[in-house]
């Protein structure tokens, strides 16, 4: 009894050191306040510009949107006659909301094994790796934010089938991004 207790006390003590901040910024509108309100996030997002060429401003607006920088994020359940769980509308978690399989082919195209989708470094540079695809496979700028969301959310075939264009509210979506992007650029250049 007395080893269990101790275990349990144990566990609770390495729990609450280990705990991450999965809660959203209280600002998502402004740059500047989300960086001072969480440096480790724009650390990790200038790392990922440094490495991968993605501009801070559109993996911002990106994990803006997929995600509003909640690090366990997962898409809505998925009911059968509005009352019986279906499970979840995809495999996306996380800050980045990759999906499982995208995920695997990260960790093993980058060989970071212990990268995991509730860590904003593991999440933007994920998004570097994804987006450097994109460029790669559909000659999309990286600094685009507009085309590098819509190959995001339809992956690079998808894209490049055109998928996206028989989907208005998506190419609305991709609008949001890009001028919040422009938004989140011209607020980074005030505050740096």
């Amino acid at each position: 009894m007395k080893r269990t207790l101790l275990a349990l006390c144990v566990l609770g003590v390495l729990a609450g050191c280990g705990s991450r901040e999965f809660s959203a910024p209280r600002n998502l509108d402004n740059a500047c306040a989300l960086a001072e309100e969480r440096p480790q996030y724009f650390r990790a997002m200038q790392r990922t510009e440094r490495e991968w060429g993605v501009p801070v401003h559109v993996q911002m607006a990106t994990f803006h949107q997929e995600s509003r920088f909640v690090g366990d994020a997962r898409p809505p359940h998925v009911y059968a006659l509005e009352i019986i769980p279906m499970g979840r509308m995809s495999s996306a978690f996380g800050y980045s909301q990759a999906l499982d399989g995208t995920w695997q082919e990260y960790l093993a195209d980058t060989r970071n094994r212990r990268a995991r989708r509730d860590d904003i470094r593991d999440a933007t540079d994920f998004m570097g790796w994804y987006m450097n695809l994109s460029l790669e496979r559909n000659g999309i700028p990286l600094d685009d934010a507009r085309n590098q969301y819509l190959a995001y959310h339809e992956g690079h075939a998808g894209y490049r089938r055109g998928s996206y264009r028989s989907k208005p509210w998506l190419m609305r979506v991709a609008d949001r991004v890009a001028e919040r992007a422009a938004i989140y650029e011209a607020q980074l250049a005030t505050c740096r």
